[in-house]
Order: structure tokens, then sequence, then C-alpha cells
């Protein structure tokens, strides 16, 4: 199965502080924050939504494209990403920009507060996916995630005329875009994945209830943190797949980008829904557990251990043909 995943390209920089966000802020003055917070902590780690989906699907041994803007301080990360089995053949090179850069401070209740610089992620809008269509052979699936909200646009529009199948997921960029774009980008999209507070957001900025979204897209993915994942669609019955237990949780940044890696592999290697977010449950746990969203190294013997551990050995043994060697 040929995947591009479409969007950010970024530096993570990573602080902890130590104490809890929700203990500085004053009810009442909640229309004038002005807080600073001493961190212990400073990591820069390489980031990126659409990266690190591309990286996850990777270490499961697929190979997909990135597609997106960085800039000419890219030549380190490109090497990391093609050194563990990422083509980035269509990542455009800024020739004014730096690479996005996401700057997030997480307290010990593991609540983040961050701010993300597009940088060189704005020249994306200026990115046609046909010409990579042409250099890999065709487009069995576009993801797109996170990016300029223009190049989300643009990518959405250029699937629907082509017929590429898409995957919509705003994420972060709910809160940059307004309901028409957000319309514009989930009509007809094959799978529309949030978690549960961004399925809420998205849909009072639309305006649609639950089924009217689904009435526009084939099936919705949404992720409910401890809780799993709920998938649904109008012809199929609703799914719920349980989160894997006794994760020893050491940063959140990127889980979401491990699960959307894992639940996509599973497709790509022909497993039902379930199967494939039962894989992207347990790929995004290795993210938790890691400080960094593409620091985790997965083994096939351990992955299938714990898969047969959490969902049972049918589903083990239905994965394990596809891991690599």
């Amino acid at each position: 199965m040929k995947i591009a995943v479409t969007g950010s390209i970024a530096t993570d920089h990573l602080m902890h502080f130590p104490g809890r966000f929700v203990e500085q802020l004053i009810p009442d003055q909640l229309h004038r924050v002005s807080l600073s917070f001493l961190v212990d902590d400073l990591v820069v780690r390489r980031g990126g939504v659409a990266a690190n989906i591309a990286f996850g699907m990777a270490q499961l041994g697929l190979r997909s494209t990135l597609i997106g803007a960085v800039g000419a301080d890219f030549d380190d990360y490109r090497s990391w990403l093609e050194r563990h089995g990422v083509d980035c053949e269509s990542v455009h090179v800024s020739e004014v920009a730096h690479t996005a850069r996401f700057v997030c401070t997480t307290d010990d209740d593991l609540n983040q507060i961050a701010s993300f610089y597009a940088g060189a992620m704005t020249e994306a809008r200026n990115i046609e996916l046909w010409p990579t269509a042409e250099r890999i052979g065709g487009l069995d699936l576009v993801v797109i995630s996170a990016n300029d909200p223009e190049a989300m646009l643009r990518h959405a529009e250029e699937c629907r005329q082509r017929g590429y199948p898409f995957a919509a997921d705003p994420s972060q960029q709910l809160a940059r875009m307004d309901g028409a774009d957000v319309l514009r980008l989930i009509e007809g999209a094959d799978y529309l994945l949030s978690n549960d507070y961004e399925k809420g957001l998205l849909e009072n900025k639309c305006g649609l209830s639950d089924a009217e979204v689904l009435d526009l897209v084939r099936i919705r993915v949404t992720t409910l943190g401890k809780h799993g994942v709920e998938i649904t669609g109008k012809e199929i019955e609703r799914i719920h797949v349980p989160s894997v237990p006794n994760v020893n949780p050491q940063d959140p940044t990127g889980v979401g980008d491990g699960f959307r890696a894992g639940f996509f592999a599973g497709l790509s290697w022909g497993l039902s829904l379930e199967r494939a977010a039962q894989v992207g449950n347990l790929l995004a746990a290795f993210v938790l557990e890691t400080v960094g969203t593409q620091e985790y190294t997965i083994k096939p013997n351990e992955f299938c251990e714990r898969l047969a551990e959490v969902y049972g050995p049918e589903c083990a043994a239905e994965v394990e043909p596809h891991l690599p060697a």
C-alpha cells in the first residue's frame, strides 16, 4: 500500500515544569493570564506530526512517503529519517525560512502548554501531490495531518479531484480553522481522525451533529486517551478498542501520531479496523513510554508479545508476519 503522509515537519523543544499548571491559574482572572514557568529540563528532539507518523510506520516495516516543507537546516533530520526507512524525496526545501519549531512545556500531571512556529511549513501550500504519485506509481492513501491550513485544504481538494483516498486529521489546526474550512477539509474523507476533545470542537465549529459528520466521511476514528479508541461509520457497527494497560508514561508528546502510524500500517497490511486500532494503541504506548517522539525502537518479538498479552494471541498471530525480520 502506497501511503503519502503530509503535514508538519519540525523540531520539538520539550520542557518540564515541576508542578501543576492548574495550581497557578486563578479562576476569575483567566481573562488576563500572565504566567512564566521556571522549568527544570530542556531537550531538543525531532518532531512534527507527519514526520512522527512516517517514522512510526517505518518502525513497523512500512516505507511511506513524507510530504511537507522544511528549511535548509533539514539535512541532519533528513538523514535520520531516511536511515530509519522514510522516503523524503518529496519534501520541499525553503530557500528563505527555517524548519518549523514546536515549543512545549509539560507539568507533573502530563498537561501541556505549547506554541508552534510555522516557518517553512507555510510553503507547504505550494505542494502538489501528483508528482509524488507519478514518482512512486500511484497513491493508495494520503494522510492529511496538521500542516499549514491552506496546504491541508489544497491536498484535500486534489485528493477529491484525482480520486486519491485520504484521511483528514486536522488535530492542532482545528484552533486555526473556521467551520467552513473544516468542512472543506473533511468532506469525502475515507477516514476522519481526532481525539475526543477535538471531536466536540469540530462538531461545534461546523454546526453538525455526530451523525451529520458521518454523512460526510466513511470512517470516524476518535482516540479517548486512557479509555482507548472508538471507530464509527454509517455502514459499520461501533467498535471500541481498549487502551494498553500498565503503561509507564514518560512523555505524551506524539502519542496520537504513534496511534495513527500503527493504525494505518495495520490497514495497509489488510487487517480489520479493530486489529489496526490495536496495533495503533500499542505503538502509541511505546511512544508514551519514551521521552521524545522518535526515540523508540520496535523489536518485533517484544511487540508481538505485548499484543498477545493485551489483545490476545490471535491478534499477535495476524500482525507478526507483517513486521520486519
